[in-house]
């Protein structure tokens, strides 16, 4: 059975409204989402300057966006937890830590992949 609500070329628009919503949420309150931002906006126009073809340009520049992909994921997580409630509890400390350490992970690949095109370039 179809979950009820908004349809066709409604439902685009909406959905389009919450995600710029959620784009100005996370700009206003997550500080890491707003320093991932400003490097991968940075860090784009060095990747058509070092890629040397579209499958390199579009890998080094989808490496950071996955880091921003992965934030906001985090970002909703920690939302949602702090909704739940301000009390210390294990489950709400685990699944910011591994919100977290999933931000790091997304970082640690696209430094990898960033610093062996480097490489690859200068050697």
């Amino acid at each position: 059975m179809a979950k009820p609500g908004y349809q066709g070329l409604t439902r685009i628009i909406k959905a389009a409204g919450y995600s710029a919503k959620g784009f100005r949420a996370a700009w206003k309150y997550e500080s890491a989402f707003r320093q991932e931002v400003v490097l991968t906006a940075a860090l784009i126009p060095f990747a058509f300057w070092l890629g040397r073809d579209p499958i390199e340009i579009g890998m080094l520049i989808s490496s950071l966006l996955l880091v921003v992909i992965v934030e906001l994921l985090n970002s909703g997580i920690e939302a949602v937890v702090d909704r739940v409630g301000d009390e210390p509890h294990n489950l709400s400390g685990r699944a910011k830590d591994l919100g977290s350490a999933a931000v790091f992970v997304a970082l640690i690949l696209a430094s990898v992949l960033w610093l062996s095109v480097i490489i690859d370039h200068l050697g």
